[in-house]
């Protein structure tokens, strides 16, 4: 039965013992980053990974956007709950964020379930390299670019809304010429099955340790953080959601907390080094 607004039971739930956290967008809402889902969003498609791939003609409107939407992104810091996560003593923390923030915020024992916006991967000799180097050869390419665009929105995955890309310049991989996309899985993409597999033994140890999956700011409308939350109902292991308006999972949840991850967050850290 899911406990809707049972706080301080939920904060006893999860103050001690094995605790596994998965993550979403709306973690990093307080660090500026908008989401997909969150209440009063609006309604947004990204690129998926058969469009990025199609032709340059796609791969030029994706990296006019992202040119922008990074500028602004890289300057984002954790909040609250990204320190209070990091806090926590997780055994794992799953995140679907490429945002970077965990990683900023010194969080042990994390998957970037989608990867990392702060990394570029070529398609054809798979070449990895930081996010970084590209801005530099994007910005000068294209200068006056940014200055032209700066009032336009940005998006959470990392790019804005922006229509006219037409005279955009993208350069290719230095290596081999090939055609460099963010080291993210879009939509159309699986996500790397060690990656996955990982994450699924993390959940399934929990049933023997008498643990609980956390979900902290996700709304589980894509099945890529939704299967943990099953995979943990099937196994008998509680289920604490907390994120604002409903998710895909509420019906699997053990507790269901409408709150703020940066107020909720850093009261269960509080609670865990109480407990310990």
């Amino acid at each position: 039965m899911t406990l809707v607004g049972q706080r301080d039971a939920a904060l006893e739930r999860c103050a001690s013992g094995p605790l596994v956290v998965l993550t979403g967008a709306g973690l990093s809402t307080d660090s500026g980053i908008p989401d997909y889902r969150g209440p009063g969003a609006p309604a947004r498609m990204p690129m998926t990974y058969q469009e990025f791939v199609s032709g340059p003609a796609a791969r030029q409107r994706y990296w006019a956007r992202s040119h922008l939407g990074w500028s602004r992104m890289r300057r984002a810091a954790p909040n609250a709950g990204h320190h209070a996560v990091a806090a926590l003593g997780a055994d794992l923390v799953i995140t679907q964020n490429v945002d970077g923030l965990h990683e900023a915020a010194g969080t042990p024992a994390l998957v970037a379930l989608h990867g990392r916006i702060a990394d570029v991967v070529c398609l054809a000799c798979r070449r990895v390299t930081a996010r970084t180097a590209l801005q530099q050869r994007l910005e000068d390419a294209n200068p006056g670019w940014a200055a032209r665009h700066a009032d336009v929105a940005v998006r959470p995955d990392g790019d804005v809304d922006l229509d006219e890309t037409d005279g955009f310049v993208v350069p290719a991989c230095g290596d081999c010429g090939g055609a460099l996309k963010p080291d993210v899985v879009f939509f159309g993409e699986n996500v790397p099955k060690p990656r996955v597999e990982r994450c699924y033994a993390a959940v399934e140890a929990l049933a023997d340790a008498g643990g609980t999956l956390l979900v902290a700011g996700s709304s589980l409308t894509v099945m890529s953080g939704l299967r943990f939350v099953r995979r943990a109902a099937t196994r008998g292991i509680p289920v604490v959601i907390v994120n604002r308006g409903t998710t895909r999972g509420d019906e699997l949840a053990s507790y269901r907390i409408e709150d703020g991850t940066s107020a909720w967050l850093p009261a269960l850290a509080a609670a865990r080094l109480t407990a310990s």
